[in-house]
């Protein structure tokens, strides 16, 4: 209960009231140069009180209580100075000696009962309460107060008796019904609280507070139809209430009425009454519990960061939706919206960086992962993101030096390690040191012996450089059995046959490649080299030109094609 702090906002009017009374009192008596003095010091002390000039205020009022110590309006001023610097004991000492001056002041009494009440002293807080509602039985505040505090000392009943009272001078009233709802709940006696609220309700069918406790009512007791049509009557009387609209929307999309439960949520994200977590959350939710997203939730998303453009978490959730609608690169541009916002999250970072090494953006994997490592050193796998776009974009001493450094953070995980002594294989390759190469391919396969890419990458890598072709095809031929439809290990295969001279093998390995996939420009390439070397040169041109429409072409590619001629690397 904090009705005990509403009270402070009350000092200069009770103070003043207190002061005018007593001057009124003594407006024809002769002062002594004491009581000048006096009069003085007080009036300083409501000045600097109300410039905000607490300490000042008190230090005046003190020399008050110098001069003279029998005047309540003083103790009360400086219990309510106290309260404000959260003195709560010296607060309730000043009170009680005001109280103890001038015991028929109301609000010295009203002062005592919420102190009381926050010092859990019930019993005094209930005695004080009862004198401020025989004084002045229709304040309902007052009556709340009263019926809480009997809770606290056990007499439920007596409480219920009290709002009674109440009722019987004022007439119904919701909030009175509700009160007495919760009391009657808590004596468990479920009939007579509803009966409070039904009766309470035929007096004010549209009260919104009403309806909501009559629908917290009927689902807390399994009520769930009377409960649905609570709240559908509650949304009506109270169209500003998010959690309504909420539950609503939740009930109509378990019952699959789609449509009813999408203006719901609509209605709920447009309330003021919804704050920004909770949206969140609703979104969150159905972006983990639903296989495919309906064109609605797209809007509510999209409104989301209308609404809230600087806030990272809204591009987030955004980028989360793009990505479940298959767009990608959409994706990467919500996400690193939220990153410029806040650039902490890991989570977001890790998810740009899947994301471009995914759709093969490896300047731009290069470049972020470059910047992630400035802001989190210690996570390994960033290390070997920007290793992998180093050695795509042949950085290759790059990415010795970063992949070195990287694989000194992993502990206790050897499928990691595994990845980085692929890629630090291909990055020894890539400077010609074929024997450090190999080493880190065969400590590689070692970690994670079941690992299909890396013997591929392995047997790739042997290919390109003409070294140790038998190991090469062998690796190859192993990858194949256990995958034989890979088009990139088909590839790979190709590619060691083409090398050792075997073009026409070499040449059904590819078609066979292609054949699964048609869009991939190194297989198409290779299409073009193998009927190159077989001389037929109209059809290798033609394959070059279409390698080179996919993506951008090599300085190798451009040279076949102008030359028509095959070039090694």
């Amino acid at each position: 209960m904090n009705n005990f702090l509403l009270y402070i906002a009350l000092l200069l009017f009770t103070v003043s009231a207190c002061v005018s009374k007593k001057i009124a009192g003594n407006a024809e008596a002769q002062f002594s140069k004491a009581d000048h003095a006096y009069i003085e010091a007080f009036h300083q002390g409501i000045r600097f009180k109300t410039k905000g000039r607490n300490e000042e205020a008190i230090t005046k009022f003190e020399e008050c209580l110098q001069l003279r110590q029998d005047d309540d309006a003083v103790y009360f001023a400086l219990s309510k100075l106290e309260l404000e610097k959260g003195n709560l004991a010296g607060s309730a000492d000043y009170i009680e000696k005001a109280y103890a001056l001038d015991p028929e002041n109301i609000w010295y009494i009203q002062e005592l009962a919420y102190m009381y009440f926050e010092k859990g002293d019930f019993p005094k807080s209930a005695d004080n309460f009862e004198k401020l509602v025989s004084i002045e039985p229709r304040n309902i505040e007052w009556q709340y107060g009263y019926s809480e505090v009997l809770v606290k000392t056990g007499e439920t009943e007596k409480a219920i008796k009290a709002l009674n009272k109440t009722e019987d001078q004022i007439g119904i009233n919701p909030r009175l019904s509700i009160q007495k709802y919760d009391l009657y709940i808590a004596l468990k006696e479920p009939k007579k609280a509803l009966l409070e609220l039904t009766k309470a309700r035929e007096n004010f069918p549209k009260d919104a507070q009403l309806i909501a406790t009559l629908v917290d009512y009927y689902f807390t007791t399994n009520q769930a139809e009377k409960g649905i049509e609570m709240l559908e009557a509650l949304v009506v009387a109270d169209p500003e209430n998010g959690r309504a609209h909420l539950a609503l929307a939740d009930i109509y999309l378990n019952q699959k009425e789609k449509n009813k439960a999408y203006k719901q949520l609509s209605l709920a994200f447009e309330s003021p009454d919804t704050d920004l977590n909770t949206k969140m959350k609703v979104l969150i939710k159905i972006h983990k519990s639903a296989y495919q997203i309906d064109k609605e939730i797209y809007d509510l998303v999209n409104s989301m960061v209308a609404d809230y453009p600087n806030e990272a978490k809204v591009h987030s959730i955004h980028g989360d939706y793009l990505l479940q609608d298959q767009k990608e690169k959409k994706a990467i541009v919500a996400y690193k919206k939220a990153l410029e916002l806040d650039e902490s999250q890991f989570p977001i970072w890790n998810q740009v960086l899947i994301l471009e090494y995914q759709i093969k953006d490896y300047e731009a994997l290069y470049n972020d992962s470059k910047e992630c490592l400035t802001l989190f050193p210690s996570v390994a796998v960033v290390y070997l993101l920007h290793g992998v776009s180093s050695n795509q974009l042949r950085k290759f001493e790059n990415a010795i030096d970063v992949l070195s450094a990287g694989s000194e953070l992993i502990i206790n995980d050897a499928l990691l390690s595994a990845e980085f002594n692929g890629q630090l294989g291909d990055a020894y390759f890539g400077v010609k040191d074929f024997i450090m190469g190999k080493a880190k391919y065969y400590a590689a396969i070692k970690l994670d012996p079941k690992s299909s890419l890396i013997k591929n990458n392995f047997a790739f890598r042997l290919a390109k450089s003409k070294t140790d072709l038998d190991l090469a095809q062998s690796l190859a031929q192993e990858v194949l059995k256990l995958e034989p439809t890979q088009s990139q290990f088909i590839d790979t295969y190709g590619l060691v046959l083409f090398q050792k001279g075997l073009y026409k093998e070499a040449l059904k390995f590819f078609i066979k490649a292609n054949s699964i996939n048609i869009s991939d420009k190194i297989i198409i390439e290779h299409l073009g080299d193998a009927y190159s070397k077989l001389n037929e040169k109209s059809v290798a041109l033609d394959w070059w030109e279409k390698a080179a429409s996919i993506g951008q072409p090599s300085d190798i590619l451009l040279k076949k094609i102008k030359t028509n001629t095959y070039y090694e690397e």
